[in-house]
């Protein structure tokens, strides 16, 4: 249903760890800077997904339920100062952390790659860098055990 106001959705996902209405993860065609801030404050004044306190907007080629490629695609594409922003609006009755019953902040993260000129960006973005399937499975073969005495582990 986002795909009717928002046709640039990829797809979206809300983490059962987040108690899905705390976070929804969402990827976007990306087509003009500043897109992100305005998904973000489009799914704000949609429905029931306007409770949502926290969105992280990342590029089409994301996968929004991998987890791991979510964080490693917007820590590497995130400059805090840059594609953080705040607003308020209503939040989910049962949401304790704010400081009014169903009204709190709200938290935009554009964890997209950035256009030309894109909030002052003047850099040309890096290609993206990815490892052989292959080389994938070498590493799976031979480390499996300690990534398994990792695992629960902070």
């Amino acid at each position: 249903l986002l795909k009717v106001p928002l046709p640039e959705v990829v797809d979206y996902h809300l983490p059962a760890a987040a108690c899905f209405h705390n976070l929804v993860i969402i990827s976007i065609r990306k087509r003009y800077p500043g897109h992100a801030r305005k998904v973000c404050h489009a799914l704000w004044g949609t429905g029931q997904i306007m409770f949502t306190k926290n969105v992280v907007v990342v590029d089409e080629d994301v996968d929004p339920a991998n987890l791991n490629d979510v964080l490693w695609r917007v820590t590497g594409s995130l400059d805090p100062a840059r594609d953080v922003f705040f607003s308020e609006g209503p939040v989910d009755q049962l949401d304790h952390a704010t400081n009014l019953a169903c009204y709190g902040g709200k938290m935009g993260i554009d964890g997209t790659r950035k256009l030309p000129g894109e909030a002052g960006y003047q850099r040309e973005w890096p290609e993206l860098v990815t490892m052989d399937p292959a080389v994938e499975d070498d590493i799976a073969k031979k480390w499996s055990h300690l990534l398994e005495q990792l695992k629960g582990r902070p």
